[in-house]
């Protein structure tokens, strides 16, 4: 068995695995890599689901809001270059 910390991520074991829980509960993966959550962030304990990482908030240019309007520079946003006056 090799397990692999990786740098602010998970713990990659390679498998199949087979972890038993504090509270006896068995939870097996047949997978031949499997990541264990080391941040407790993941909704699938003890396997990781990626929620470690960094979230972005940008919205893809063009798209339609809640309100129907447009947004990004495609529909006449401004792209930061410009100034007040």
């Amino acid at each position: 068995m090799r397990i692999t910390p990786l740098a602010e991520g998970p713990l990659l074991v390679e498998g199949p695995v087979e972890l038993v829980l504090p509270d006896g509960t068995v939870r097996r993966s047949d997978r031949p890599v499997v990541a264990l959550c080391r941040c407790r962030r993941t909704l699938n304990e003890p396997f990781c689901d990626t929620s470690h990482r960094p979230r972005s908030r940008h919205r893809p240019t063009g798209t339609r809001t809640e309100t129907g309007t447009a947004t990004g520079t495609a529909a006449g946003t401004r792209t930061g270059k410009e100034t007040d006056r």
